[in-house]
């Protein structure tokens, strides 16, 4: 006991002496800003060109961001120029109300006070709420402590573009995956209720707007601060037989091999257009191949390497946050975005691959192609063709746009590239 009452006599002093600082730097902190604030009443927040960070740390003083907040807000600032618009919004509402210097001693009192934590990295704990920068899948109940609503953490998302058509074919993939895994169906047809026939399809997350392709449905709800609590995510089409996949098995190969981006290895004799797709029957995992003469300027580059297609792919949490920021609102398709890829991992010819001991049959069903609309005697399908290669033209021509920007940005020579 006489050692446990000599510990709490010495944390006293230790919390006084913290609080008598904190005092002290808080009264020197108001009479500095006093002096200054009478000393130049004139200037403004906006004339003092702060970093648009600091301007958006202001606006939330009384929210009880931590300083560690502050810094990574000023990271994120910095790299997204998107957010500089509420910044601007941010400045005009300081110019009104305070001086700059006044601003800053706001800022700089607030630095001080802030004595809170985070509870995680994703929801950081203030005062008086939790600012939480990512979201999730996970399910919760509508009763109960909300801290007892999840058994289980899904480690994993697979999410599938489907029509009502092909439950069969969707209900034994799903059945491939674990309870690791969170299930996202993507409605193209607007059929959703039907889906209850099977039972885990009332513990998956449906999302259902009428004739959308995945990338539209990915571009819009996988955002990366949305799926970030998983460390793989699966962009699958529905048309794939997984009668020789298991997704556990799948997840241990991508990892042993550090694959970043990847897919299951396709049937050689049915729906196979890329030789690096292939399934290889003598090995584990593949990461390069020959191509046809002339298709491969590089042996580490598209489509001979670093390649994979776009109708099964595995995404790393890493790799999805930049693969995400490539995919263009108006492009649905995504044709060209997997010769694209490889600029979001490096090297690329090492961390993109193909897993061929967990394969799968491209059945090549073309029922999203029929979602399309008969124009000038065509069939729906041959319209939704005809715009996938426009989608591809556009999409190469906006990535040689923007890495010519790049390079000119930074006054380098462009290197010579090959594919898109």
């Amino acid at each position: 006991m006489a050692k446990f009452g000599t510990g709490g006599r010495s944390a006293l002093p230790r919390k006084s002496n913290e609080n008598m600082r904190l005092i002290i730097s808080t009264v020197i902190g108001i009479v500095l800003g006093y002096l200054i604030g009478i000393s130049f009443p004139t200037v403004s927040i906006t004339k003092l060109h702060f970093p648009s960070s600091i301007i958006s740390y202001i606006e939330d003083r009384n929210s009880g961001i931590t300083t560690q907040t502050l810094l990574n807000h000023a990271w994120t600032s910095a790299n997204n120029q998107n957010r500089n618009n509420a910044t601007s919004n941010t400045t005009d509402t300081l110019k009104t109300t305070q001086s700059g210097f006044t601003a800053i001693l706001i800022l700089y009192i607030n630095c001080l006070a802030d004595l809170c934590s985070y509870k995680s990295q994703r929801c950081r704990k203030t005062t008086t709420w939790h600012h939480c920068a990512e979201s999730d899948f996970y399910l919760c109940r509508l009763w109960g402590n909300p801290d007892e609503d999840l058994i289980t953490q899904q480690k994993y998302l697979v999410t599938f573009t489907v029509g009502y058509d092909q439950k069969k074919n969707i209900d034994a993939a799903v059945k491939k995956f674990s309870e690791n895994f969170a299930i996202l169906l993507f409605h193209y047809d607007g059929r959703t209720s039907e889906w209850d026939e099977f039972e885990w399809s009332k513990r998956a997350i449906h999302v259902s707007t009428r004739k959308q392709t995945k990338w539209w449905y990915a571009k819009r709800f996988l955002h990366p601060d949305i799926v970030a609590p998983y460390e793989y995510i699966f962009i699958w089409d529905e048309d794939l037989g997984v009668q020789h996949f298991d997704a556990e098995e799948y997840i241990r190969l991508v990892k042993k091999h550090g694959l970043e981006i990847s897919q299951p290895g396709l049937e050689p004799d049915k729906g196979l257009t890329w030789q690096m797709t292939k399934r290889r029957g003598d090995r584990e995992v593949h990461k390069e191949t020959e191509e046809k003469p002339g298709w491969c300027a590089d042996p580490h580059l598209p489509p001979c390497a670093a390649f994979v297609e776009i109708m099964a792919t595995v995404f790393s949490r890493d790799a999805w946050r930049c693969v995400w920021h490539m995919i263009q609102n108006d492009l649905v398709h995504g044709w060209g975005l997997d010769f694209a890829l490889r600029k979001c991992v490096e090297p690329a010819h090492e961390k993109i691959g193909v897993v061929d001991s967990q394969w799968i049959i491209h059945q090549v069903v073309p029922s999203l192609g029929n979602q399309g609309q008969s124009e000038n005697g065509k069939a729906p399908w041959e319209g939704v063709r005809e715009r996938c290669r426009k989608e591809w033209e556009m999409f190469r021509k906006r990535l040689s746009e923007a890495e010519k920007a790049y390079y000119v940005s930074k006054g380098m020579a462009r290197p010579n590239s090959t594919g898109v």
